[in-house]
């Protein structure tokens, strides 16, 4: 454009020549100003900010109603947020306005009619019609003491349980899509359509949504449930999984690898073997308190420990999850956090290692012979209380655990809300435990405690002179094979032989009848029992978890303790409301009958360990929740001035 006018202007400056030539005299024109023109800035766009958590496996898948191993539930937290997060051993609402609860009047318990023919949960706890002969708990009835027999003619009313949750109002899916109580309904058709959570689904009368917000669950009448205020289906995309049947939902992309949620972050890309990148959800709807502080959230596959923690000193990895395995690392996180090379997180939970006595081995299933079967070799209490007291467990968790976890007491952990703090551990102290092997009739007859002792006065169900020398069987990690060092010392010293046998893991929990756990053949067995939730899990010990060929070998008694009474206190704390008197007199009375009988020996709660680079902020390893239970308000760098 400038250009163009070139011209012109030099023809006005001829015209104004030739006027000077005749002597006309003609003003001179001001020279017009020069224009400066200033080119328009290119935005500036602020910098992402990324983190990269490291996990210790791939995933193996994403679907949410699935079978998720840890890095599966890790990724997830950052998908959905909640429904609820379990912190310190108690639930908090995070898509729901409040945890239902009687007191609040969102969780009801009310009599309800019921005729020959129905439905109901008889005083058994089993599902059954309606008929003459039925045992049932009527109205207002809550322990096996007034439980009646129905005679077919008289009107019944039973209890019947009625919750009421409450959604937030300003949840939206990551596309935009209003999230309603009708995608919680959907939910649940889904996951009874492929018979997940069967127990729970089996037991709901009614599922339905009384408003866009509003959700009800009705109990099969007898159900009185002691999580009732968890009886809310997950969320689930019905605008865009309905395009699927249920049977194809779990095999389908878009639910198993890039699922549509309300949380924080959505799913971008995952590479197979390498990496799943996921970014900010612009529609979060916690996005106008300033979250998530990342804007791109990435997890690596790096199952190596040491490779871990390379990357982590390099900024590969900003934070390691505890499914990375770095209980053999514990010496060098701490040399890394005193150099300020890192942070490190530990928290202790429902996970415990375990010395399981073999009570009754599955030989003697069809009745006990002294002669043909395994010793009965701890059929006296005093034999299990003497071991107990002969093991130097605080040795394990001083030298093994670089003392940062706890001997247990019971199967309760000691922060449990429900932890029975009268019930007293048993120390190591091998002089009360020789006294009380001594007592069950197990003698040192050449007092050299190198040799086992053996069974000289009247050991029950023992035969004359048996020996007491146990196997000892275990896996090969470093850990056990340090566990297992440090008990056979501590044994030998009242005079228990051990047989330490090595297996590797599919070796030793490989299924009932042949193997060695499931299938109860053995004296005295190392391994872990743990639950996600966080519930005390006295089924642990119950008679009907005792695997068997009734049961398909399937269980977590494997030391096939069986105890009435304990069955029955695990069955009326299970019957109870968790908030209610009732229900902490029964679960505390398995805690008494547990450390009173030892089906088991609890060794120490197992170590949750993580790691993080030192600019990362707000990371918190709680014993009962997700690793990332808060990712939303994790920051690094200059993140964390936010």
């Amino acid at each position: 454009m400038k250009m163009r006018h070139i011209p012109a202007l030099f023809i006005v400056m001829a015209l104004l020549s030739g006027c000077l030539q005749l002597g006309t005299q003609v003003e001179t024109p001001t020279p017009l100003a020069a224009t400066e023109i200033v080119p328009t800035a290119t935005p500036v766009q602020p910098e992402l900010v990324s983190l990269t958590v490291c996990l210790g496996q791939e995933p193996n898948s994403l679907y949410p109603f699935g079978e998720l191993n840890s890095a599966a539930r890790s990724i997830l937290a950052a998908v959905y947020d909640g429904p609820f997060d379990t912190i310190s051993y108690e639930y908090a609402p995070v898509i729901l306005t409040q945890i239902p609860s009687i007191e609040n009047g969102d969780g009801q318990i009310v009599k309800t009619q019921v005729k020959v023919g129905d439905q109901v949960l008889d005083a058994d706890g089993n599902i059954a019609a309606v008929a003459e002969g039925l045992r049932v708990r009527p109205a207002g009835c809550t322990s096996d003491d007034c439980a009646i027999t129905y005679d077919g003619l008289a009107p019944l009313e039973m209890d019947q349980m009625i919750v009421t949750f409450r959604l937030r109002p300003d949840l939206t899916w990551s596309d935009g899509t209003p999230l309603t109580a009708d995608d919680s309904i959907y939910s649940f058709e889904v996951q009874k359509g492929n018979n997940v959570n069967k127990f729970l689904v089996d037991r709901t009368q009614v599922y339905e949504a009384a408003d866009p917000q509003t959700l009800q669950w009705f109990g099969m009448p007898g159900f009185i449930d002691q999580t009732y205020f968890t009886n809310f289906w997950t969320p689930a995309p019905k605008h865009i999984w309905s395009e699927f049947s249920p049977e194809q939902l779990a095999e389908s992309d878009v639910a198993s690898r890039e699922p549509l949620g309300w949380g924080p972050f959505k799913v971008d890309e995952w590479r197979p073997g390498e990496s799943i990148t996921l970014s900010k959800n612009p529609y979060y709807f916690r996005a106008t308190d300033g979250f998530p502080k990342l804007d791109v959230l990435k997890f690596r596959f790096t199952p190596d420990p040491d490779t871990a923690l390379s990357d982590l000193i390099a900024g590969s990895c900003d934070i390691l999850d505890p499914s990375i395995n770095l209980e053999n690392h514990v010496g060098l996180l701490q040399e890394m956090q005193t150099a300020e090379q890192a942070q490190v997180f530990y928290s202790t939970g429902m996970s415990i290692e375990w010395l399981g006595l073999g009570l009754v081995p599955a030989s003697y299933d069809n009745g006990y012979d002294i002669q043909k079967d395994r010793q009965d070799l701890f059929a006296d209490l005093y034999t299990r209380q003497g071991i107990a007291y002969c093991l130097d467990r605080q040795s394990i968790v001083d030298n093994t655990l670089f003392g940062l976890t706890t001997v247990p007491t019971t199967y309760v952990p000691i922060e449990h809300p429900v932890f029975d703090e009268n019930i007293k551990g048993i120390p190591y102290d091998p002089q009360i435990g020789i006294s009380l092997l001594e007592q069950a009739g197990w003698l040192d007859e050449d007092n050299d405690p190198s040799t086992p002792r053996r069974a000289l006065n009247n050991v029950e169900n023992v035969s004359y002179n048996a020996v007491l020398e146990l196997n000892y069987y275990t896996t090969t990690s470093t850990q056990r094979r340090q566990v297992a060092g440090i008990l056979e010392k501590s044994l030998e010293e009242c005079g228990i032989g051990l047989n330490v046998k090595y297996l590797t893991a599919n070796e030793l929990y490989t299924g009932g009848p042949n193997g060695l756990l499931l299938g109860r053949q053995f004296d005295l067995a190392e391994y872990a029992l743990g639950v996600d939730g966080i519930e005390a899990p006295c089924e642990w010990f119950t008679s009907s978890e005792m695997p068997s060929a009734e049961n398909l070998w399937s269980g977590t008694n494997v030391t096939g303790f069986k105890n009435k009474d304990y069955d029955q206190a695990c069955r009326d704390a299970q019957l109870a409301l968790r908030d209610g008197q009732e229900y902490l007199n029964a679960i505390r009375q398995t805690e008494i009958l547990f450390s009173e009988n030892l089906p088991a020996i609890p060794l120490y709660y197992r170590l949750r360990i993580a790691a993080a680079r030192p600019d990362v902020c707000q990371f918190q390893l709680d014993a009962t929740a997700n690793p990332l239970w808060n990712i939303e308000a994790i920051g690094v760098g200059d993140a964390c001035q936010n």
